[in-house]
């Protein structure tokens, strides 16, 4: 089996990112694909405070991401849009990820 380089590379590195094995990460998606029960030993471990806020920290790192792509797609929108849906579907996409990112930045 080969996989394109840059694939197997973003991969990689979203796996280092959270902090899960390839292996582990590889045998779930097959899991889920086949509709067989994964293995419970490839979970995250969610056991402590530290580790939920480590994962927390990772997820507000995705989302501050997606939400910076949202924000230049509204902008992006040219100006006789404003006030359209298109437009204020932007926004509103905006502003739930920013109400998301101060919930769980408080925690």
């Amino acid at each position: 089996m080969s996989v394109d380089k840059e694939i197997a590379s973003a991969f990689k590195k979203t796996c280092a990112d959270f902090n899960v094995s390839m292996a582990a990460t590889i045998s779930k998606f097959m899991a889920d694909y086949t509709g067989t029960a994964a293995n419970r030993r490839h979970m995250p471990d969610y056991s402590t405070k530290r580790r939920r806020r480590a994962v927390i920290r990772k997820y507000i790192k995705g989302l501050v991401q997606i939400k910076d792509h949202e924000e230049s797609y509204r902008d992006a929108i040219p100006a006789n849009l404003e006030g359209s849906i298109v437009y204020e579907n932007a926004e509103e996409a905006v502003a739930m990820l920013e109400e998301v990112l101060e919930l769980l930045e408080a925690y």
